[in-house]
């Protein structure tokens, strides 16, 4: 059995025993692992116990992450050391996946809507919680509008009331920017709440330069 400590500065150090941690608590404290395909295309995100069973079956091709996570297994009986594994926080596995490639297309949810417009209202800029946000279509759906990336965007309760089922033009309101459709690396970046700064710097890079000033 494998106990995980984050080698990063002030974190927390997770070990087995029963005074400490339950071990599903790792999953939830400890960063998630940025998994890419052997050519450097990402794929996912994996926990360190599924990055353990990889590592164990010579599944790892390279490492590219700057930070690490440090497995404590059992002692050896002969001589009391105990074995460790270290994790990169990205790592590539032996095959190739086409998922970057096809160009898959995120499934739209409030959560990453939130996170793609930086919960703000697209029309007068307030800053909202998560909990306040509302998902408007930019073409109202009684009008032919359909329920996607490109037609929908983080509103305010007041401007969604405001614009009721009207266009932004004949509402007299102007989106602060537009709709997009993320791709596979910006979807993966929304969609971690505790991604590293090395696993965005790389994401960031194959996402695409966008200017959404309307």
């Amino acid at each position: 059995m494998w106990a995980a400590h984050y080698d990063r500065a002030n974190q927390p150090e997770l070990r087995g025993g029963s005074a400490g941690p339950r071990e599903d608590d790792a999953v939830e404290v400890f960063p998630r692992i940025l998994k890419l395909d052997v050519g450097g295309l990402p794929v996912e995100w994996i926990d360190w116990r599924e990055a353990v069973g990889l590592y164990f079956t010579d599944k790892i091709a390279w490492e590219a992450g700057s930070e690490k996570i440090r497995l404590r297994g059992g002692r050896c009986r002969e001589t009391g050391d105990r074995s460790e594994l270290a994790i990169d926080s990205i790592v590539a596995v032996r095959d190739r996946s086409h998922r970057f490639a096809r160009g898959l297309v995120p499934t739209l949810s409030r959560r990453e809507l939130y996170h793609r417009d930086g919960g703000i209202c697209m029309y007068c800029g307030l800053h909202m919680n998560y909990r306040d946000m509302q998902i408007e279509h930019v073409v109202p759906r009684s009008t032919g509008g359909v329920h996607e990336w490109t037609n929908v965007v983080a509103a305010c309760e007041p401007c969604n009331r405001h614009k009721d089922d009207r266009t932004p033009e004949a509402a007299g309101m102007k989106l602060l920017a537009l709709p997009y459709e993320p791709n596979l690396a910006e979807w993966l970046i929304l969609a971690n709440r505790r991604i590293l700064a090395d696993q965005q710097a790389f994401l960031e890079r194959l996402a695409p330069r966008r200017n959404r000033l309307t």
